[in-house]
């Protein structure tokens, strides 16, 4: 299967359990790898036969950037039901970022990954 990879997407949104997750708001990175036949596109050079990587991005930023959610891992989801229901891939691997996540300590990044299939 052939993929299309989008890296480092950056949003800011208001998401997390803390109120002033809510409030104040935090910046959020996304990465995408979508699974999907790419043969015909590249024979024919049309748009039409592929995944328009333009409006994933703005369907993840709409997400991102859009209703506040408690949990990461529901953003996430959120990201990947979009992607199955309306591009045609197979298979979408989410990765969503929160590098200032509120932790007592240091680190460099708090991730979750979702590897979601297009039910049969």
């Amino acid at each position: 299967m052939d993929r299309i990879v989008l890296t480092g997407m950056r949003f800011y949104g208001y998401h997390g359990i803390l109120p002033e997750e809510t409030r104040l708001g935090q910046p959020f990175s996304v990465d995408l790898e979508l699974s999907a036949d790419l043969q015909a596109a590249g024979r024919t050079d049309d748009l039409a036969l592929t995944i328009d990587y333009s409006k994933v991005y703005e369907g993840v930023r709409e997400i991102v950037e859009g209703r506040p959610l408690k949990l990461i891992e529901a953003v996430a989801e959120r990201i990947a039901m979009y992607v199955l229901e309306d591009f045609p891939a197979a298979e979408v691997v989410v990765r969503l970022h929160k590098p200032k996540a509120p932790i007592a300590g240091p680190f460099d990044d708090v991730m979750v990954e979702l590897h979601r299939r297009r039910l049969p």
